[in-house]
């Protein structure tokens, strides 16, 4: 029996040896792409919007992130164009990401801005003098598949390997 529990020690601290730790290091740049189109007027606040990492990052030579690895974006803000000029806007805000064992890591302030064009001036000039102009719409806010954003580590985290 105590040859047992000593091997079974001996084993898990052998185990444990091989076990790597690497630190992911704050202001560390995660490369993401948009794996499809967006379209303010198609979504709702709160829904999700998917980003694929677009190249690996490594920490002293070890992938800690693989490319590929999907990350999840919500939907802050959505509206869409309207009439008398009034732009389109979609806010999408990316504030974490799982790894592969579920732990969280955090970005720091990483959102993606688009605002359509703001037709008002022309709608309202025109709509003096030829009323139905009035219903010039703006923009719509549209972000296109392959849009590329730069998620920030937001505080140093341990990752075993």
């Amino acid at each position: 029996m105590r040859k047992l529990f000593f091997l079974s020690c001996v084993l898990l601290g052998v185990i444990n040896l091989n076990a790597q730790k690497v630190t992911l290091k704050a202001g560390t740049i995660v490369p993401l792409r948009a794996t499809q189109q967006v379209k303010a007027a198609d979504v709702e606040e709160g829904q999700t919007v998917d980003f694929a990492v677009m190249q690996d990052v490594n920490v002293d030579g070890k992938c800690v992130i693989p490319q590929g690895t999907l990350v999840k974006g919500l939907v802050s803000e959505a509206r869409k164009s309207t009439i008398a000029g009034t732009k389109g806007r979609l806010v999408i805000t990316i504030d974490r990401m799982n790894l592969s064992d579920g732990e969280p890591i955090f970005f720091s302030n990483t959102a993606v801005r688009i605002n359509g064009q703001n037709r008002t001036p022309l709608a309202v000039g025109l709509g003096i003098f030829v009323w139905p102009c009035i219903f010039i719409p703006g923009t719509k806010a549209v972000m296109p598949a392959g849009y590329e954003v730069q998620a920030i580590i937001a505080a140093n985290k341990d990752i075993e390997l």
